[in-house]
């Protein structure tokens, strides 16, 4: 008779420590395995929230701490509003005995390509926790909303079987980058009309795992420290609703501890969404580029380079005939990293043959998402047939409206 693995307390009290060994897409691994994997471990509490800042019943921001409730799987934080006098939770999904890191780890099990009951035997072996399949399925039709290449799903599961459609290694660069690629995603994205041209970027992709110069992200320049003086009064910077913070309002409620935020938000995208390509792309910009770019193309880069700078993407999307390279910043209201942004597509330019003009930039969080096109950073159309009077104008209107953003 086969002994059972622990008692129904002994559970609740793994859930509530440290996650899963593996927390990957795809299968946990066998004990052997994610003893190796000690990158991958994450020090957090299931489902608490990492930042609550308005009531949810009244929106006022007049709310305080009101110490812990313990359901049957979890601890949850809650808050108290002191202007309607209401508590609450800050949990996106309510009325569940199971934790919020649990649920999205089953939905993304499923979108992967794995079945109801391959993916109740994967959160069985990593929580400890049997189950149903039926379970799950609720759980997929639920978020199907938000999770959107459910749709696409049968179609990538005719080109990779589910242990293939996402490719996924660490690179040791510094610290540990885990590069991730869905291959199914992007072969349905470039047989859409206006998409085929991106197919350069495909390669690259495939590309990283055996081509990556991982010598040169040991000695450069990273993108993160630019400094650059940007020339922005033709830089129209746009703040939109968008689905990246609605995805980012779900998924990081079950997040902790702050370092595990960008991993969690870019393996769930990159399972659940239909545009989320690619995550933590790294990507390189040497003297020669900078030059060919400056001499040939009439680029004005707004940083000067000495040696080769080097960077790593957040997201890559292909949507609406366009790249889209995303970044998620904590507090995106306040951020403004346009000269990051811009490097990292003049980098993957560069690498992909693909022209200034296909690639849009973003940064946000889960309340804001501000986009612009990098072409107006480094490239100025020349006005003609206007007086110097009308030019000043409307610089002084460009000028305005991004100080408004960027204020804002």
């Amino acid at each position: 008779m086969k002994k059972k693995e622990g008692t129904k307390q002994e559970k609740i009290e793994k859930l509530e420590g440290s996650p899963p060994e593996s927390s990957e897409i795809n299968p946990p691994a066998s004990d052997d395995s994610a003893a190796n994997e000690s990158a991958e471990k994450q020090d957090v509490k299931i489902s608490e929230i990492a930042a609550m800042s308005a009531c949810v019943y009244c929106m006022s921001r007049n709310i305080v701490k009101r110490g812990k409730r313990r359901n049957k799987l979890e601890e949850v934080q809650l808050y108290l509003c002191q202007d309607c006098g209401r508590t609450f939770t800050g949990k996106k999904i309510k009325g569940k005995k199971y934790p919020t890191r649990m649920i999205l780890d089953g939905v993304s099990y499923y979108n992967v390509g794995f079945s109801l009951e391959e993916s109740a035997k994967f959160l069985e072996r990593s929580y400890g926790v049997k189950v149903d399949s039926s379970t799950i399925s609720h759980w997929v039709k639920e978020l199907s909303d938000l999770c959107s290449y459910g749709r696409l799903r049968d179609f990538g599961l005719k080109i990779y079987s589910p242990a293939q459609v996402v490719q996924s290694f660490q690179m040791y660069h510094r610290q540990i980058y885990r590069f991730r690629y869905h291959r199914a995603k992007i072969a349905l994205a470039l047989q859409e009309f206006g998409h085929y041209r991106f197919a350069p970027l495909r390669e690259y992709l495939d590309s990283i795992a055996t081509d990556c110069p991982h010598y040169l992200f040991k000695e450069s320049d990273r993108s993160s420290e630019i400094k650059a003086e940007m020339d922005l009064h033709e830089v129209r910077i746009t703040e939109k609703q968008n689905r990246a913070t609605q995805l980012a309002q779900l998924v990081l409620q079950a997040v902790a501890d702050n370092k595990w935020r960008h991993d969690a938000l870019q393996k769930f995208m990159l399972a659940n969404d239909s545009v989320t390509v690619a995550t933590e792309v790294p990507v390189f910009f040497e003297r020669e580029d900078y030059d060919w770019m400056r001499d040939n193309l009439k680029f004005d880069i707004p940083f000067e380079m000495e040696r080769t700078i080097t960077g790593h993407i957040d997201f890559i999307q292909i949507r609406n005939k366009s790249v889209h390279i995303l970044d998620y910043k904590p507090n995106a209201g306040s951020a403004r990293p346009v000269a990051q942004l811009t490097f990292y597509a003049l980098a993957l330019s560069r690498l992909t043959g693909l022209r200034l003009f296909d690639f849009k930039c973003a940064w946000f969080d889960e309340k804001n998402y501000y986009e612009f096109f990098p072409l107006h950073v480094v490239y100025k159309k020349k006005k003609r047939g206007r007086g110097k009077r009308g030019r000043e104008e409307e610089t002084k209107k460009e000028i305005t409206h991004t100080e408004k953003i960027v204020e804002n």
